[in-house]
């Protein structure tokens, strides 16, 4: 399993449709828990704006890429 740190972007492997997040949005660990592990992630606009703040398991993100398209 890779772990992510704060600052890290992640890219959401499965829809949050209840967030209207779809599979491949890019987001920003903003914090990490330890036990049990997962981490809380940022979802935004290309001009900053906040859309949603989610608890993520580590199954639920992988590492964004380069090859990655940021869509909001």
């Amino acid at each position: 399993m890779k772990l992510y740190s704060e600052h890290s972007r992640v890219v959401l492997t499965e829809n949050l449709n209840e967030l209207g997040l779809p599979v491949g949005t890019v987001g920003t660990v903003i914090h990490v828990h330890q036990k049990p592990t997962g981490y809380e992630v940022e979802f935004s606009t290309r001009e900053g704006e906040t859309l949603a703040v989610v608890s993520i398991h580590p199954n639920q993100i992988r590492a964004f890429t380069g090859r990655d398209l940021v869509h909001a």
